[in-house]
């Protein structure tokens, strides 16, 4: 199932001319997602000099999605690297359940100041690796 990271609703000034939601929308919808997501993975007190930075997403549109739909979205990690955590958004319906979009999306931890990958820290790891099973 995973942990909800965003609920939220299709507006209509998301729509495009077919009636249903543009899949840009999509992207900004899974992106606030991951801000949730990735906020709960570093913690309560994060260190300032480290960022993540998305290398990969995938995204699969299962069901249209109209104005007014209620959404949830649910994200659950897949794995956990030495640097990166690869996780599947689900957006799906939270009247009905039904499936809308689901993105896997694999993100790097980032140092700032040297603009590259960093290990994740141990308390991130264990954050991600209890909500592989989740």
């Amino acid at each position: 199932m995973g942990r909800a990271t965003l609920l939220s609703v299709a507006q209509p000034w998301q729509c495009d001319q077919m009636g249903h939601m543009n899949v840009r929308h999509y992207a900004g919808l899974f992106d606030d997602a991951s801000f949730q997501f990735l906020g709960h993975l570093a913690g309560p007190d994060p260190d300032e000099g480290l960022g993540w930075a998305d290398v990969r997403i995938e995204t699969d549109f299962c069901d249209e999605t109209a104005a007014g739909t209620l959404l949830t979205v649910t994200t659950r990690v897949e794995k956990v690297g030495r640097s990166s955590v690869t996780y599947r958004h689900a957006m799906t319906d939270s009247q009905t359940g039904a499936l809308k979009a689901e993105a896997r999306v694999t993100t790097v931890r980032f140092d700032l100041a040297k603009r590259r990958s960093a290990p994740l820290e141990d308390g991130a790891r264990a954050r991600a690796e209890a909500l592989i099973a989740a």
